[in-house]
């Protein structure tokens, strides 16, 4: 199983989204809050470059957020990621 994490924060419907699909597809993954101005939002930001949320990473690497995951699924790579793992 790949280990994902992903950086969020309570109030935001993209890592809501980004959750549900997950949950959909029955994989675990540990979820990092990240509210603005914590230290967990500046290690976020140091590990992706960016400075939004959710900030999703599969086995170490970085893949993007809400948006990157659904094109992810929407052309099938997603599936072929979470089998590699």
């Amino acid at each position: 199983m790949p280990k994902i994490e992903m950086y969020t924060q309570d109030w935001c419907p993209y890592c809501t989204r980004a959750k549900q699909l997950l949950t959909k597809k029955g994989v675990a993954f540990h979820e990092i809050d990240a509210p603005g101005g914590s230290p967990a939002r500046a290690e976020s930001v140091a590990r992706s470059g960016r400075t939004s949320v959710p900030q999703i990473f599969i086995d170490g690497a970085h893949i993007g957020g809400c948006d990157d995951l659904m094109a992810l699924d929407r052309t099938g790579k997603l599936a072929a990621l979470l089998a590699a793992a």
